[in-house]
């Protein structure tokens, strides 16, 4: 029986190379921990995370993405007080920032189900199920991965990006919720590298000055578990 426990640790606001660097210690940890037990015939149980954070301003590129989406010059982004990296998940280039909510699961898939496409559709789920709640329809756009807004439309509006990688079924990286997010910083990108889309943020769409962004991941993890039909341990948070 696989383990359904979900470690969660909400590392509140911090650094994307440092939530970078701490993704990739837990994933090895896991990836290490599957290649011993192959390689010795051991069933020990391998650990679920989900991490929350908040990052600053921070543009980063996939794999296979173009650095002809990225519209500002090193000097520019300075003076908006952004960084950029290349990292190794899948899709194009995405923004993260105060006023986002960003999830990054790693889980060994081997605990739940051995399919990748069926992972990115609970955790679009997750999303839409959550929007849900405060009476927006959230809906998934044809050949585009990520939740959206009046997808199919011309008023199109991606409100949450999603881009993952997974090594021996084992996840990183994740998604990125718009709840109170500055949409100002989304004009110097080509978000996922989708032209003529526009995005948003949960506050624009229900007319507020701000969402209570504890309340939001609250429904989140609420709807994760339900999905992934999983139990969340909480960890102590990070400073």
């Amino acid at each position: 029986m696989g383990n359904k426990k979900i470690l969660l640790e909400d590392l509140g606001r911090k650094d994307y190379k440092e939530s970078w660097e701490y993704q990739e210690k837990l994933f090895q940890g896991v990836v290490d921990l599957k290649i011993k037990n192959r390689r010795e015939a051991l069933e020990l149980q391998t650990p679920n995370y989900l991490l929350l954070v908040e990052h600053p301003h921070v543009y980063t590129l996939g794999k296979s993405g173009s650095m002809d989406n990225m519209l500002l010059s090193e000097t520019q982004l300075k003076d908006k007080g952004a960084v950029f990296y290349k990292i190794n998940r899948g899709g194009d280039i995405t923004y993260h920032g105060p006023g986002q909510i960003v999830g990054y699961p790693i889980l060994d898939l081997e605990n739940f189900f051995t399919d990748i496409h069926k992972y990115l559709r609970f955790l679009e789920e997750v999303i839409i199920l959550t929007l849900a709640e405060y009476g927006i329809t959230g809906t998934r756009s044809d050949g585009e991965t990520g939740v959206w807004l009046d997808a199919g439309t011309p008023f199109a509006r991606k409100i949450c990006a999603l881009g993952v990688r997974a090594s021996r079924w084992v996840t990183m990286h994740g998604f990125a919720f718009n709840v109170n997010s500055d949409m100002g910083y989304f004009d110097h990108i080509i978000p996922c590298g989708i032209r003529g889309k526009a995005v948003a943020s949960l506050n624009i769409e229900l007319g507020v000055e701000k969402v209570d962004e504890a309340e939001v991941k609250s429904k989140l993890l609420k709807h994760f578990s339900t999905l992934f039909e999983a139990e969340f341990i909480e960890m102590a948070k990070t400073e």
